[in-house]
């Protein structure tokens, strides 16, 4: 199963990749995961990266895919994937499919989580970050056993500083301006299916697991 999660910023897309990674035992990749690593391990893309990160440019888009096809092929990978985060554009989903298509390959499905702007800002607003391992958690619906410490490694808790009412509106425009077209873009080739974002985050990953199965 090679599966992209879309949804806007709050829509549990990580959590939910987290949770289908466990469950079917492939892979989740994050972009942000992935060119942390490359730039670590000094890799020839990743110092192309850094180049850019430095500058306090954008990654090129040839940098990611380059990175992401470089992940794809390790062996973890052979059973497939989960893309959380990535294609956020429609030319970075022109060049994925181009990618995946030379390497024999495609996305067998497009999950599409469907939260209104409302639920979001309260999501977002309620939302920590852990410190050391970056694990979520919000004051209602997922709240840590302690508060301030995270469950998974017990880390500091933190409110992110793009968690404010203006910053997260601007996320959601930006969203809906650059990533939201992906829906048509895979609608049209039959890939894309859409689940309600709302409710409990077992609830959800439910309806996502009957989905993908």
């Amino acid at each position: 199963m090679r599966l992209i999660l879309l949804g806007p910023p709050g829509s549990g897309k990580g959590t939910q990749a987290n949770l289908l990674q466990e469950k079917f035992e492939i892979p989740k990749i994050s972009t942000g995961d992935i060119l942390r690593a490359a730039v670590k391990d000094n890799t020839e893309l990743g110092k192309q990266a850094k180049n850019s990160m430095d500058k306090g440019e954008l990654v090129p888009d040839d940098i990611v895919i380059g990175l992401i096809k470089e992940r794809i092929v390790e062996p973890d990978c052979s059973v497939g994937f989960i893309l959380d985060g990535f294609p956020r554009t429609i030319v970075q989903a022109e060049k994925l499919e181009e990618t995946l298509a030379a390497m024999e390959q495609d996305i067998d499905l497009v999950a599409d989580l469907v939260v209104d702007r409302d639920e979001l800002l309260i999501r977002l607003a309620g939302r920590s970050t852990c410190k050391n391992c970056g694990a979520m958690f919000h004051q209602t619906s997922h709240p840590p056993k302690v508060e301030g410490v995270c469950d998974e490694c017990g880390g500091e808790l933190y409110q992110r500083p793009d968690d404010n009412e203006e910053t997260i509106v601007k996320r959601q425009d930006i969203y809906n301006r650059e990533t939201a077209p992906l829906k048509d873009f895979y609608r049209k080739r039959g890939k894309l299916k859409s689940i309600q974002g709302r409710g409990g985050m077992d609830e959800i990953f439910s309806n996502l697991c009957k989905m993908v199965t």
